[in-house]
C-alpha cells in the first residue's frame, strides 16, 4: 500500500513537470542533460520512529511535499552520462528536522554518481547559519542494477534505491540534536528517481 501510496505521489508531481519538458534534438551523444523529473523518498518506518522519540518534527522546504511518509523531490536539472551513470541530478526543496530550540535545513540536494559510490549532499543550515555542502546519504543500489543503463527515451528510471545516513550526517545531527541515535548506514528509506532527459 505505501508503495503504491509512492507510485501514486510521483505520478502526480509527474504530471504537474510534463508540461515543461522540452526534448533537445535526436544527435546521439554519451552524456545527456538532465531537465526536469522527480524523486521520491518513501520514509523508513525506523527513522519516522526515530526522531518521534527524539521529540523531532520533519517538514517539508518548498516545493518540496511530504504526504504518508513520502517526500516528493523536483528535479531541475544536471547531467549523467549514460555509460558509466556519472553524473549529477538536481533537485530543489528539502527537508526540515526541528524541535522547539533547534531547526535544521537540508536543501538543495545533488545526488552525485561520479565518485566511487553513489551520494546525495545537500545545504545544510542550523538555526539561521548556512554551514555548507555536505554529504547526507549514502545511496545503495538495488541488486540486479547493470550498467550501461538503459533510459526509455526521454525517462530515466531508477527505483528502490537504499537511502542510508552518511557517518558525516549522522554525527552532524546527533550533535546538533544533542543526541546519540543516529549512525552512519541508519536507514532513512526508499527512493525512486525519474529523471527526463534530453537526447
Amino acid at each position: 500500500m505505501r508503495k503504491n501510496a509512492l507510485a501514486i505521489s510521483l505520478a502526480g508531481a509527474l504530471f504537474c513537470v510534463l508540461p515543461t519538458l522540452a526534448i533537445a534534438g535526436t544527435t546521439e551523444q554519451v552524456t545527456d542533460t538532465v531537465t526536469t523529473g522527480v524523486t521520491g523518498v518513501q520514509f523508513s518506518s525506523g527513522f519516522l520512529d526515530a526522531l518521534s522519540s527524539l521529540g523531532v518534527e520533519a517538514g517539508p522546504v518548498g516545493p518540496t511535499t511530504i504526504y504518508d511518509g513520502i517526500a516528493t523531490f523536483p528535479i531541475t536539472g544536471g547531467a549523467i552520462d549514460l555509460n558509466t551513470a556519472g553524473g549529477n541530478i538536481i533537485h530543489s526543496g528539502g527537508l526540515t528536522l526541528h524541535t522547539s530550540k533547534t531547526n535544521v535545513l537540508l536543501e538543495s540536494f545533488i545526488i552525485d554518481t561520479t565518485g566511487a559510490a553513489p551520494v546525495l549532499t545537500g545545504l545544510v543550515v542550523v538555526n539561521g547559519t548556512l554551514l555548507g555542502r555536505v554529504p547526507l546519504f549514502n545511496l545503495i543500489l538495488p541488486p540486479g542494477f547493470t550498467l550501461p543503463l538503459k533510459p526509455q527515451l526521454p525517462l530515466l528510471t531508477l527505483s528502490n534505491v537504499t537511502v542510508e545516513l552518511s557517518s558525516k550526517a549522522a554525527a552532524d545531527l546527533n550533535s546538533v540534536f544533542s543526541v546519540s541515535a543516529f549512525h552512519g548506514g541508519f536507514d532513512i528509506g526508499k527512493a525512486d528517481v525519474f529523471a527526463f532527459i534530453s537526447f
